[in-house]
């Protein structure tokens, strides 16, 4: 009998775990993630009205998994890592796609790439060094490249681009800097963040 108890008492915090993993915000962000495949089929095949209102459909769950984790306080680890990763995969999805249907200048997704490519591979270079696990807080800068970057998507599956053309393309070199700018700026915080933490290997 006791057995039995200390077994049950054992697997008891598993299970608490998984369905704490199993949340409402969680699901929200795999929601978001399963939809990028019929997303991009979508504007694989041309029809943008659909890819719009589904990747509108994405984008207010990213809004609304955050909303739910605060007031719930249902806040994971995981969710953490998941739903940033979620929205730029969405993101980068889209601009990939939309740059070999012509919707997007080359340089553009250069821009975007090396953006996320410098930050990634940032974070993991102060990891390395510092063996610790630095908090990652988007910028006022980051909020807004994000932003833009989201208003180039819905403004080329609106045809924005065939209807405004000069207002498309303010908005396409808009979008180049502030993203470029935001680069730079989680740069220039990770060799602070890096330099206080490490002096000697700045000395």
């Amino acid at each position: 009998m006791v057995q039995t108890q200390s077994t049950q008492t054992a697997f008891q915090p598993k299970g608490l775990a998984l369905g704490h993993l199993l949340n409402i915000p969680n699901f929200l962000t795999l929601l978001r993630l399963f939809s990028i495949p019929i997303f991009l089929a979508l504007l694989s095949e041309h029809r943008y009205r659909y890819a719009l209102y589904l990747f509108v459909a994405a984008a207010l769950t990213d809004a609304l998994d955050g909303t739910v984790a605060r007031w719930f306080d249902s806040r994971t680890e995981i969710g953490a890592f998941l739903d940033p990763f979620a929205d730029k995969l969405l993101l980068l999805s889209a601009f990939v796609t939309l740059t070999f249907e012509n919707e997007f200048p080359g340089w553009l997704l250069g821009v975007v790439v090396i953006r996320d490519i410098v930050i990634v591979f940032g974070y993991l270079m102060i990891s390395f060094f510092t063996g610790e696990r630095i908090p990652v807080k988007p910028t006022y800068l980051g909020k807004a490249s994000t932003c833009f970057q989201l208003a180039c998507v819905i403004g080329a599956l609106t045809r924005f681009s065939e209807t405004h053309l000069r207002d498309w393309d303010a908005l396409l070199f808009a979008t180049a800097a502030i993203t470029a700018l935001s680069g730079l700026h989680y740069a220039y915080r990770g060799l602070v963040w890096l330099s206080s933490h490490e002096p000697e290997m700045f000395a």
